[in-house]
């Protein structure tokens, strides 16, 4: 990502008053903001200024900002804010199923959207314009350290949490599961690979949001009930790859009223 295409965010929202917002927002956090009034237009604009980071509204006339960000997520790698007064759990479903990274309800404090999108910035980013990276952060060393394969095998073969007959291997990002191999996404990664962490200590939803958000102390205090919503919502999907059922699990407990934590 270079310094250049670290300023420019793209604004996509149909009303006035919440766009001039979200542009003093984005541009006193430092970003050169161009703005889109409908769905059409804002594709338009991220496929044009490659930006790190697009607002997106979901209720818009025309091309809604669901179907929006599954065009998007097509060439783009720009982090999506979708940004709505839409917050029952499905929403949440369909809004990360569409490719979103983070989900903020309406009406929302400008200083919470700033913090959130801060958050982001320093989260790992798959790059599709690479074939030969797998992930970035926002500032890439311009250096590499090239490390012998065998000692990084091995590393990476003793690299293992494992919980009756569930590995994850950190290092190799794979996880396996009775030794079948399941595909996860990042979020569904991290999710376990906390929890495989914390054995049988109990983690709560707030603390597996701020894991989303990459446990920044600032966004601590903007956990929401859409975050936690998009925990139940990723650990649902999570049980459903791994096979486990939340009245008799096998791995994933639900803690009533706090949050999850391992079986055994």
């Amino acid at each position: 990502m270079t310094p250049e295409r670290r300023r420019n965010a793209v604004i996509i929202e149909d009303d006035s008053d919440i766009r001039h917002l979200l542009e003093q927002v984005l541009t006193q956090a430092g970003f050169l903001t161009v703005s889109a009034a409908n769905g059409e237009d804002g594709v338009r604009a991220v496929a044009q200024h490659d930006p790190v980071v697009t607002t997106l509204d979901v209720n818009m006339p025309g091309v809604d900002g669901f179907e929006v960000a599954r065009r998007l997520r097509g060439f783009s790698d720009t982090y999506i804010v979708m940004i709505t007064a839409m917050d029952e759990e499905i929403d949440v479903l369909r809004g990360l199923d569409a490719g979103a990274d983070d989900y903020v309800t309406k009406p929302f404090r400008p200083r919470e959207l700033r913090a959130r999108i801060e958050a982001m910035l320093r989260r790992p980013r798959v790059r599709r314009d690479d074939p030969g990276i797998t992930e970035l952060g926002p500032n890439p060393p311009s250096t590499v350290s090239v490390i012998s394969p065998s000692l990084l095998e091995q590393a990476l073969e003793d690299d293992w949490l494992e919980c009756d007959g569930l590995r994850l291997s950190p290092g190799m990002r794979i996880v396996e599961a009775d030794g079948r191999e399941l595909e996860l996404t990042r979020t569904e990664f991290d999710l376990l690979e906390a929890l495989m962490r914390s054995g049988r200590r109990v983690r709560s939803k707030t603390d597996l949001a701020l894991i989303l958000h990459g446990e920044d102390a600032v966004v601590s205090d903007f956990v929401s009930s859409a975050d936690k919503r998009a925990v139940e919502v990723h650990v649902a999907n999570l049980r459903r790859k791994l096979g486990d059922t939340p009245t008799q699990p096998r791995w994933i407990e639900t803690v009533r009223g706090i949050g999850y934590r391992m079986s055994s």
